[in-house]
């Protein structure tokens, strides 16, 4: 499930949700509207995967 990744994302990031939702989507509620029972598009996950994964790419290679 797509929240829990999230989640686990932002423990280990210690990145604040809105910052998140802002930077992967463009929209600081998103976290929020997740937790609360939004369904986000096949495209909208994909999206996030990307960001998620390029993240940790970028931020691995210190």
């Amino acid at each position: 499930m797509l929240i829990r990744k999230i989640e686990v994302f932002l423990r280990h990031t210690r990145m604040p949700p809105t910052r998140f939702g802002r930077l992967a989507t463009h929209d600081p509620r998103f976290v929020y509207d997740l937790r609360n029972g939004r369904i986000p598009r096949p495209h909208t996950e994909r999206r996030v995967e990307h960001f998620m994964n390029k993240y940790r790419e970028d931020t691995s290679a210190y």
